[in-house]
């Protein structure tokens, strides 16, 4: 039993009488409830609407009181976290900096809140303390905390019930899933993963559309998370279990490469690593494995991590020791590759519940439809009111003379307040604001100026009211103003996600290598015939098909993305990259990650960028694959200055790039593929709807020195927007894609039309072709044309497939409008 004492200020000789006895247990059990309450609640876990813990709502609040806005100078940390504590937060200073430190740092928000400027730590040390920091809002901050003034949330009392401090921000984007959380609580956890914005919103804004969508539905559109420094993800499945149950888990892994660190020796070059992984842990591991000897074949370790580069190790491999098992025991035993566990817990109307992607999804869009709602209620309650006192000051004008004598007979303001209100029937609102209007504002300029206001506002009245009578329409507000985030604050996908790892198999030991085999481990890939394909996303990948076509191909879909080029080779030959620049760069099929042999189409997704195989330079982009043997007719090509040539296949050995064409000042590549029999039909099709076909005996071969001939005869300001070479003995079709002049593929909507490329007669080289595609009001060009066998297929930018239209008989109609903005065919 536990005794309490009663307060102090009664008899001091009478204490023992008025001890209470009560139970330990109970005491303890109170207690400990109590805390455990205010660790879940006002500490440890996010706000599913906001994503936000009360820690940083309530920095996000005290910057935006400040108002250390995006154009604002810089501010010391320690004001911040001085007006926060005083003000809001009634906990250590410590606290309240570190999570204003994690909402700053890059590598550990996919979208920072926070702008820093000075030492905010990285992935291995610790930032600098907050007198010598300074921070402001971030431009992300200023959609959490946007129409904070316009009655969009609850406020509550602060600590001390002396201010008051928003219950939940506005949250103008699904935080929690952009930048995830992590927190422990009292017999609970989280630990949410980030995300891409643009990916997010894309399922957000089909949910509002389908309200009834599925998880596969919506995982087209967020297929797993985006880490902040990029990195792979190996292993799908965990993913999917945690967006249905919301728990699961997923291994990341380092981006590594072997290459030739010297003439003579190999190395691997680790470029990224795990989530919250930095080098000096990895460096730190592994100097630790290699002097137990429990990790073997391995010289030196070198950081040449910097500024410029950006993360950059290089492990030198011993002579004799096979790299890739090397980096196989990496993987294995130091964190270069590592587990995340996912544990969606979050508050749902003040209680923590655990959810999947389409809950977390459904809380954030009816949070964000209450806020939008209440922002028009709010705005539509100014706007009446102003138009309240327009209409006062129009009467007043009007009868003006009348006015001012009135407010002259009066003996005081109250009197001509009252005989305003009773002689024109005002309110008494109307009455003081035409008491109070000064004599300049009394023109015939000012009456005008007051009747367009008065014609402004009843319009915005209007506009508001059938926000609030319309579900459908409050919707579309709040879907479109997801759009606007997306367009202006997305970025590009960082994160590679993979179905498996795509490596071979692995061994318990890295010894040194004899005939190409490790001890204990059979590293050879056997020679196998495979496919690479490309896909309009930029994914590359490789099958174990040994059929004539590519899985994809030959009327099945792929699952993921559009087949844009594919090309028969074998598991350990090399293919090359055709690029808008006119060179060829040379890659390595066994690099590629292996898609497996399936009866449907494979899954593009778990290919890999090419961007984690080549680096381009700014502007030039791969158009297609082509093989590297030097056997068949060569490759086509055709230019957007119109200019067409065949490349004699004589291309240089061991070389990683070399040209194909010489191209003038201005002109690039606009399509290259390569010849099967040297039978082809080459087509051209221009920006002002020209289409021209002939036949590629037409053109002569050259080596790869040449500058090509003249292949299409271009009418003034037009340019070649597709090229194609087509097997005459198949199905062909052309897609024509039209839209405004200047817009990239992609971008807008515009119309499509599909079309039988037998509708086209054929014409000499270097004319100028006939219509393909009539053009509709608003539209001036096109910005996109393909032709190859049918059944054609086509794809937005970020992957998802997008219907086309039947068959158009008139080779010179005009387009149907097309479902979404259409960036790739094939």
């Amino acid at each position: 039993m536990a005794r309490r004492k009663r307060p102090q200020s009664e008899d001091l000789f009478d204490v023992e009488e008025k001890i209470l006895e009560v139970d330990a247990v109970q005491e303890m059990e109170g207690a400990f409830l109590e805390y455990a309450y205010s660790v879940i609640y006002s500490r440890a876990l996010p706000d599913a609407r906001d994503g936000l813990k009360p820690v940083q709502r309530r920095i996000l609040y005290g910057m935006h009181e400040l108002g250390l806005r995006p154009d604002r100078p810089h501010v010391k940390c320690s004001r911040v976290v001085g007006e926060v504590m005083g003000k809001y937060h009634p906990h250590g200073d410590t606290a309240i900096y570190d999570a204003m430190v994690r909402m700053a740092q890059p590598f550990t928000m996919r979208l920072p809140l926070v702008d820093g400027h000075g030492n905010f730590g990285s992935l291995d040390d610790g930032p600098a303390a907050s007198r010598y920091t300074e921070a402001r809002m971030a431009p992300a901050a200023l959609l959490m905390t946007g129409s904070l003034d316009e009655s969009t949330v609850d406020f509550v009392p602060n600590y001390d019930d002396q201010l008051f401090q928003p219950d939940v921000l506005p949250a103008a984007y699904p935080n929690l899933l952009v930048n995830g959380a992590t927190g422990i609580a009292v017999g609970m956890a989280t630990n949410m993963p980030p995300h891409n914005l643009v990916e997010v919103i894309g399922a957000a804004r089909y949910l509002i559309a389908h309200p009834e969508a599925d998880l596969e539905a919506l995982m087209r559109f967020v297929p797993g998370p985006d880490l902040p420094l990029g990195g792979r993800i190996v292993g799908l499945d965990g993913i999917r279990e945690a967006y249905e149950t919301g728990r699961g888990s997923f291994k990341t892994r380092a981006t590594a490469r072997i290459e030739n660190v010297t003439p003579r020796k190999k190395g691997i070059v680790v470029t990224d690593l795990p989530y919250l992984v930095g080098p000096e842990k990895v460096i730190e591991k592994v100097k630790q494995l290699a002097q137990s000897k429990k990790l073997q074949g391995i010289s030196d370790i070198i950081d040449l991590t910097d500024r410029t580069k950006g993360l950059h190790l290089v492990i030198e491999i011993k002579t004799g020791f096979n790299p890739e098992a090397v980096l196989e025991q990496l993987y294995k035993l130091t964190p270069m590759e590592e587990s995340f566990g996912i544990n969606n817990v979050a508050l749902v109307e003040g209680q923590p519940r655990t959810l999947g992607l389409r809950d977390l999804l459904g809380v954030y869009v009816d949070f964000r439809t209450d806020v939008v709602r209440r922002r028009t209620e709010h705005r539509l309650g100014k706007k009446k009111d102003r138009l309240h006192i327009v209409e006062g000051r129009l009467l007043a004008i009007l009868d003006i003379d009348e006015v001012i004598q009135l407010i002259r007979s009066s003996d005081d303001a109250a009197e001509a307040k009252t005989r305003l209100m009773q002689v024109f029937d005002l309110s008494e609102r109307q009455a003081d604001d035409i008491l109070a209007i000064p004599l300049r504002q009394l023109t015939k300029f000012s009456r005008i100026e007051l009747e367009s206001e008065r014609d402004e506002l009843q319009r915005e009245i209007e506009a508001l009211e059938a926000i609030l009578a319309d579900p459908q329409l409050l919707l579309k507000v709040v879907s479109d103003e997801l759009a606007a985030v997306a367009a202006e604050h997305g970025t590009p996908r960082r994160t590679v996600l993979l179905e498996s790892d795509g490596t071979g198999a692995s061994s318990s030991a890295a010894g040194p290598t004899t005939g190409g085999k490790a001890s204990g481990m059979d590293l050879e890939v056997a020679d196998d015939p495979c496919w690479v394909l490309l896909s309009s996303t930029g994914l590359l990948a490789r099958t174990a098909s040994t059929d004539d076509e590519p899985l994809g191909t030959g009327g099945r879909r792929a699952k993921h993305d559009v087949i844009t080029s594919s090309v028969r080779t074998t598991t350990r030959g090399h293919v090359g990259l055709l690029t808008t620049a006119g060179r060829v760069v040379s890659l390595s099929v066994v690099e590629l990650p292996s898609l497996p042999p399936s009866a449907d189409a494979p899954n593009l997704s778990g290919g890999a960028p090419l961007s984690a195989f080549v680096d381009l330079p700014p502007g030039e982009q791969v158009l297609g694959l082509c093989s590297l043997t030097g056997e068949g007719p060569g490759l086509a090509l055709g230019t957007k200055h119109g200019v067409v040539k065949r490349v004699n296949p004589d291309y240089p050995a061991h070389r990683d790039s070399f040209e194909v064409i010489s191209l003038k000042d201005g002109d690039s590549v606009v399509g290259a593929m390569e010849l099967a029999t040297g039978e082809e039909e080459l087509v051209f099709i221009t920006s002002d709807a020209q289409l021209l076909r002939f036949s590629s005996s037409l053109v002569r071969s050259q080596g790869r020195s040449g500058g090509g001939i003249a292949g299409i005869k271009l009418g003034a300001g037009a340019v070649v927007v597709g090229f194609a070479a087509v097997d005459t003995s198949a199905e062909n079709v052309v897609v024509t894609v039209a839209g405004t002049s200047g817009s990239l593929p992609g971008t807008q909507t515009g119309s499509v039309k599909v079309t039988d490329l037998w509708a086209y007669p054929t014409k000499g080289r270097a004319t100028g072709g006939v219509r393909c595609h009539r053009l509709l009001r608003g539209e001036d060009a096109l910005v996109l044309g393909w032709a190859g066998a049918a059944p054609p297929r086509a794809a937005s930018g970020n992957g998802v497939a997008v219907e086309l239209p039947e068959t158009n008989d008139k080779r010179d109609g005009s387009g149907m409008p097309a479902a979404a903005p259409i960036a790739a065919v094939g």
